[in-house]
C-alpha cells in the first residue's frame, strides 16, 4: 500500500517538536521577508530622485545663492564684496520699496478677496452633476490654463484707452465716458486687480466645488424647513462648512498676490508714474536692469520672509480654531 493510500490514523501525529520547528521556519521566513522589504526602503526615493535633483539644482541652490548675494556687493567678473546688512538697509530705507510694498499688499488683498468671492459664487452656481455643468466648468476653468502672457495681451487689447476700445465701447453704451484703465494712474491698479481676479477665480472655484461635497446636505434641509432663505442657508451652512477650504485658499491666494509679477510687468511694467510698482517688479529692475544684484537679492529674501510669516500665522490660527 502506497503512502497516499495509507490510513491517516496510522500516520504519526505532529508532535510538539514538529510544531516548534514549523513555527521557527515560519518565523525565519517572516524575518527574511521583512528584511527584504526593509532592504528596499530606498525604492521610493529612487523614483523621487529625478524630481529632487531638479528641485535641488533649479530651486534650492539658487535660493542659497540669493541669500548669500543679499549680504554682498555683487560685481560680476570682478569678485563679490561682503557688505553685511547694507543691502537690506538700502531696500528698507528706499521710498520706492515702501511704495512697492504697499501696492503689493493692496493688490494681494484685492485679488485674494475678489477671487475667493467670485470663485465661491461660481462654485455655488455650478454645483451638481450633469453634462452641461461639466462643459461649463471646463470653459470657466480656461483662464487658469491659458498662459499668463496671452492673458495679459488679451486684457491689454480690451483696456485700450480710446473711445473705440472694447471695454470703453461697452461703457459708452451705458453712458460712461472712456477710461484710461492701465494708462491712468488712478485706475491702473484696479485694472490689474480685475485681471488677477478673472484669472484666479476659476482656480478657487474648483477647490470650492471639492469642498462643497463635504457639506452635510441634511443641514440645508433643516435650514429650509426653518424658513431660511437661500442666502441665509449659504451664510449659515455653506460658509461654516467651508472654513478649512477658506483657510487653504487664503494662504494660496495671498502667496499668489504677494508674488505677482508677470501681469504687472506685461501690462504696465510698474507704470504709469509708479502707480502699479510692486515688490517683484522692483526687484527685477534693481537686479537686472540696474545691475544691483545684491540689493535685488535682499528684496527677494524680505519677500520670502513676509510670505513665510503669513503662512505660519494662518496655520497657527487654523490650529487654534480646530482645538
Amino acid at each position: 500500500m502506497s503512502l497516499d493510500q495509507a490510513d491517516p490514523a496510522a500516520l504519526p501525529a505532529a508532535g510538539p517538536a514538529t510544531r516548534k520547528t514549523g513555527r521557527a521556519t515560519g518565523g525565519a521566513a517572516g524575518r527574511r521577508g521583512h528584511d527584504r522589504r526593509a532592504g528596499r526602503w530606498w525604492t521610493p526615493w529612487l523614483f523621487l530622485a529625478p524630481a529632487l535633483l531638479l528641485f535641488l539644482y533649479f530651486k534650492f541652490i539658487p535660493m542659497v545663492s540669493a541669500l548669500t548675494m543679499s549680504f554682498q556687493d555683487v560685481q560680476p567678473y570682478l569678485g563679490n564684496r561682503w557688505v553685511g546688512t547694507e543691502n537690506y538697509a538700502t531696500v528698507l530705507q528706499s521710498d520706492g520699496f515702501r511704495e512697492a510694498a504697499w501696492h503689493t499688499v493692496v493688490l494681494a488683498a484685492g485679488q485674494t478677496a475678489g477671487s475667493m468671492a467670485l470663485g465661491l459664487a461660481l462654485a455655488l452656481l455650478m454645483e451638481g452633476q450633469g453634462r452641461r455643468l461639466g462643459f461649463v466648468r471646463s470653459a470657466a476653468f480656461l483662464p487658469v490654463v491659458v498662459p499668463i502672457a496671452v492673458v495679459a495681451e488679451l486684457w491689454r487689447i480690451m483696456y485700450h484707452p480710446t473711445s473705440d476700445g472694447m471695454l470703453n465701447s461697452i461703457l459708452g453704451l451705458v453712458g460712461f465716458g472712456p477710461s484710461g484703465f492701465i494708462n491712468d494712474p488712478d485706475s491702473s491698479m484696479a485694472s490689474i486687480m480685475v485681471t488677477g481676479i478673472w484669472r484666479g477665480a476659476p482656480y478657487d472655484m474648483m477647490i470650492f466645488l471639492a469642498g462643497l461635497t463635504s457639506v452635510d446636505r441634511g443641514l440645508y434641509e433643516a435650514a429650509k424647513v426653518d424658513g431660511a432663505s437661500r442666502l441665509q442657508r449659504v451664510w449659515h451652512v455653506t460658509v461654516p462648512g467651508l472654513r478649512s477650504v477658506f483657510s487653504i485658499l487664503f494662504i494660496l491666494a495671498a502667496i499668489r498676490g504677494l508674488r505677482v509679477f508677470t501681469e504687472v510687468f506685461l501690462l504696465t511694467n510698474g507704470g504709469p508714474d509708479g502707480s502699479t510698482e510692486v515688490v517683484m517688479t522692483l526687484i527685477y529692475k534693481l537686479g537686472l536692469e540696474q545691475n544691483r544684484l545684491g540689493v535685488g537679492a535682499a528684496g527677494a529674501v524680505l519677500l520670502f520672509i513676509a510670505t513665510l510669516i503669513l503662512t505660519v500665522v494662518v496655520h497657527l490660527l487654523r490650529r487654534r480654531e480646530s482645538k
